[in-house]
């Protein structure tokens, strides 16, 4: 003991992790309940339309009413006596469950008296699922009772290595429950409940699995229409690079279709894969063992369940080769689209070069004619200095003075502009002289 009392005192010595209770908590957040047979088992499911506010409300009314404290805001159990049984509440993430356990009726299929569902209760959500078990001495009574259910869907099978045997038939009795029957052949208090739990467990994760189903069919006919377009638009493509922008545009707008699409179903397609997969350890947990000549329950879910799942993932692998099918188009009219572009910019490149060469020789014209006309300006001024020689006695006349001039002007006027013009084209290594 005093070993103990210092474990425990040294621990709360330590800073505790947040999420250490929620981990620990979490192993022992749904246990099974013991079940002394003869039992009925009510359950129901809603689904949580406003993350469970409206649950909890009516919940803790319920508590309060029968003098239990209210259960905690974030409290994933609460249980509490209901008449001559008792009542459980458990909190999943997108749906809660009431059950409630109690005596069993005089004969399997007579209405359960005592349960809290009746026109008092207040449903917390939509109902998506409800089950009605009964666990009964395997007798002469018991086997009577078997003959209450539909013999085109019914399922029977041994459970827990031969300690029980557990029928259904999938159907709905006049309250809307699916009708479960466990004969007893010497089950403990705990894989009572275990069992009881695991069979109600496969009935409500099998029908939310099949949520997905409506979903599905629902965007099928979408994705098709997505892929013929897909198709007419590689069609288009082969025509030729006329339209490559318009086609550019159409498939970005399929492309932003199909993923809106594929968001609109992801959770729910995952989810249903994961309650799937929940139904497949349920059965395997009851350790089933079929009887000849009865179908299974393994059986009867894998034929009815499978073909809808299959749907489920052929939407789901359609949409996403959709996409990369609509990402590889994008890809190839971009990559058209780029080299139009580049003609377009070599054809334009072409062009003002063309443009350039035509500057470059109007330019050597207008200055082949700048030359003359400032070699004549200069020769003219040049004239005035040979008439004012002449008059001064020089011996050569103003005109053969001028005539000689002429070639010396226009050499020097030549030689100037050449200079300015390669000035202005190699700025750089004019100015280093």
């Amino acid at each position: 003991m005093t070993s103990i009392t210092f474990a425990r005192q040294s621990l709360e010595r330590f800073e505790q992790d947040p999420r250490r209770a929620l981990v620990l908590g979490e192993l022992h957040a749904r246990p099974f309940p013991l079940m002394k047979l003869p039992r009925a088992l009510i359950v129901l499911a809603f689904m949580n339309a406003d993350h469970g506010v409206r649950d909890h409300q009516i919940l803790s009314d319920m508590s309060v009413r029968r003098g239990v404290p209210p259960p905690a805001k974030d409290a994933r159990t609460h249980a509490f006596a209901f008449g001559k049984g008792k009542l459980r509440w458990e909190r999943h993430t997108e749906f809660c469950t009431y059950s409630w356990e109690g005596p069993v009726p005089e004969r399997f299929g007579d209405p359960v008296a005592g349960h809290p569902f009746g026109a008092d209760f207040e449903a917390p959500g939509p109902l998506i699922g409800g089950v009605h078990l009964e666990m009964r001495p395997n007798d002469a009574d018991g086997q009577a009772a078997l003959e209450i259910f539909d013999k085109t869907s019914f399922c029977f099978s041994v459970m827990e290595a031969g300690l029980a045997h557990a029928a259904t038939d999938f159907r709905q009795d006049g309250d809307g429950l699916t009708r479960i029957l466990v004969l007893d052949d010497g089950l403990p208090p705990a894989r009572a409940g275990a069992l009881a739990m695991r069979l109600v467990e496969i009935e409500i994760y099998r029908t939310l699995a099949l949520l997905g189903l409506p979903l599905a069919q629902s965007v099928g006919p979408e994705v098709q229409a997505l892929e013929g377009r897909l198709m007419q638009i590689t069609e288009e493509m082969k025509a030729g690079p006329g339209h490559s922008r318009e086609l550019l545009q159409e498939i970005t707008l399929a492309a932003a279709a199909v993923e809106a699409s594929a968001a609109s179903v992801l959770y729910r397609f995952g989810a249903s894969r994961a309650y799937d997969e929940i139904v497949r350890e349920r059965l395997a947990g009851v350790v089933e063992q079929p009887l000849a000549g009865q179908e299974s329950w393994s059986a009867f879910l894998k034929r009815r369940m499978a073909p809808a799942m299959r749907t489920c993932r052929s939407v789901e692998e359609r949409q996403a080769n959709l996409s990369e099918k609509l990402a590889r188009s994008a890809n190839l009219l971009r990559t058209r689209i780029d080299v139009e572009l580049e003609h377009q910019n070599r054809d334009l490149l072409s062009s003002m070069n063309r443009r350039a060469q035509l500057q470059l020789r109007l330019q050597q014209t207008v200055e082949g004619l700048s030359v003359a006309a400032i070699g004549y300006y200069v020769v003219g001024l040049f004239g005035y200095v040979a008439k004012g020689l002449e008059h001064e006695g020089f011996p050569v006349s103003s005109t053969v003075l001028t005539a000689l001039f002429v070639p010396i002007a226009l050499l020097a006027v030549w030689t100037v502009v050449g200079r300015i013009r390669r000035r202005h084209v190699r700025p750089g290594k004019d100015g280093d002289h």
